[in-house]
């Protein structure tokens, strides 16, 4: 058994070529999909980063983990306490511990435990390459350690390899020699100039005026990405930054293909490919960011191809990231661990069979403080801290007819919200009581002065909204975020 996962941050199934983007940004992605199932509706339980990824490896939630923010308390994992064996339960019951356990040679490529403290992240892996920027190395700083590897190792049988590319993060780092191959492509249709204009009233981190956060500023080193957009030329600035990058990668993941081809390990490879969030490109009015619990940033891709068993296929249901653990376990007729809170897919590989959940939900605490129901053809989404975007508490989005989140329908639609709040209600009932504690770390986030990246901001943001002619939201966001100015 040999499998091969490539972990593609900030990588948005609405700009990859086999989930229907116009562009042609991953050929080598398509390839895989045409060979496996693709899952249409498929997201992170918790965003962005450092929640996801644990999420995954651990196979909980982070309200059962405790890790859903970038800062404070709930940036790190829950101690075991007094319950705690000779060896946590990471050693045994995370995805590369059990794995492991299964008989793999596990080993990662990736630098992301260092780039949020995450050592957590490492439990499991009896082989580890940090290629040694926190995630701002490009894809050629990551290609050549994992073709060595493949010349040295991939023959070999039974091993699990991770690949963390980080090339459509922002700043967009393609190298320059790489060019634009998209400059005479036209934009997405949706992203005309009438949505411009209205996306430049817009307020907080990451709208068109501050595409750097809290301000406009840029940097030479980074040349593809603009710190505003000012017209439909900054807009493809934007866009063709983004997406260049995952052509890039693709290209990098193209040589890997090629590399294990040449080892004559293909035929048998299991690839998955996936991300540990989307990116929002318009959606919500934000670009270049990952930094609520809405469609753009949660939902992500995943593709499987496992030879003898998958063929070319779209599976449709619900699901969440950390169901690939029981999905494994299934696959390789192993026990599902007491801990995860994941639930199999397999069937789905094996038989096309529908087994999606019949609704999710999706967090975020490091930007905002959101939560988020994801049911039929609809998003619900409640803010507990707005992360200076004035949004309301409620926001309802109809995903079929609006899928990049332009038109809340929220007050058309009360009986659908009060549904919605039935659902959130439900499952975070279920959370608490399948865990010893008594505390959800979303309001551990707010009782220590809200998300990680939004305090401390605002008053350096405030002059940055008179500066571009939008003073005229300071009022609000003061009275929102007294505490601010104590």
């Amino acid at each position: 058994m040999r499998i091969l996962l490539l972990d593609l941050d900030s990588t948005s199934p609405d700009h990859l070529g086999c989930y229907g983007y116009h562009r042609n940004t991953s050929p080598n992605i398509d390839q895989i999909a045409a060979e496996g199932v693709r899952f249409e509706r498929y997201y992170t339980t918790d965003a962005p980063c450092a929640p996801s990824r644990a999420a995954l490896m651990s196979g909980r939630f982070g309200i059962h983990n405790g890790i859903v923010g970038h800062g404070g308390t709930a940036a790190d994992m829950r101690r075991e306490g007094k319950t705690r064996l000779f060896k946590d339960t990471l050693a045994k019951e995370s995805l590369p511990a059990f794995l492991r356990s299964a008989g793999l040679k596990t080993v990662l490529f990736s630098p992301f435990g260092e780039r949020h403290s995450q050592w957590t992240f490492y439990a499991g892996f009896s082989e580890i390459h940090n290629s040694g920027k926190s995630g701002m190395e490009s894809a050629e700083e990551v290609t050549p350690g994992v073709l060595k590897w493949i010349e040295n190792n991939a023959k070999d049988d039974n091993w699990f390899m991770y690949i963390n590319y980080w090339d459509p993060h922002t700043p967009y780092r393609a190298p320059e020699e790489f060019g634009n191959p998209f400059s005479e492509e036209p934009l997405p249709e949706w992203l005309t100039e009438e949505v411009l204009e209205r996306h430049k009233q817009k307020v907080g981190p990451h709208s068109v005026h501050e595409i750097n956060m809290f301000n406009n500023r840029t940097s030479p080193n980074y040349p593809r990405y603009p710190g505003e957009i000012l017209d439909m030329d900054g807009l493809r600035k934007m866009i063709d930054g983004y997406d260049t990058g995952i052509r890039y990668l693709d290209t990098h993941i193209g040589k890997l293909l090629d590399a294990l081809n040449k080892q004559g390990v293909m035929d048998d490879l299991v690839v998955i490919i996936t991300a540990d969030h989307g990116e929002n490109q318009g959606h919500l009015g934000i670009y270049g960011e990952h930094g609520t619990a809405d469609q753009g940033t949660c939902r992500i891709p995943m593709i499987i191809r496992w030879p003898g068993i998958t063929g070319s296929r779209v599976d449709n249901g619900l699901h969440y990231h950390l169901d690939l653990l029981p999905t494994l376990a299934e696959m390789l007729e192993k026990p599902v661990a007491p801990s995860w809170d994941g639930r199999s897919y397999a069937s789905s590989l094996q038989n096309g069979n529908d087994c999606g959940h019949d609704y999710l939900v999706i967090s975020q605490c490091a930007h905002v403080c959101q939560r988020s129901v994801r049911f039929g053809d609809w998003l619900y989404i409640r803010t507990y801290h707005d992360g200076y975007h004035l949004f309301p508490q409620e926001m309802l989005y109809h995903l079929k007819n609006d899928p990049y989140e332009q038109e809340d329908v929220a007050l058309q639609n009360p009986n659908v919200c009060r549904d919605a709040v039935y659902l959130l209600n439900q499952w975070h009932d279920e959370m608490m009581m399948t865990m010893p504690y008594d505390t959800d770390p979303l309001w551990t986030v707010m009782k220590e002065g809200g998300p990680f990246h939004a305090k401390g901001h605002l008053k350096d943001y405030i002059v940055h909204l008179e500066n571009t002619g939008r003073g005229d939201a300071i009022p609000e966001l003061k009275r929102r975020h007294p505490r601010e100015f104590v």
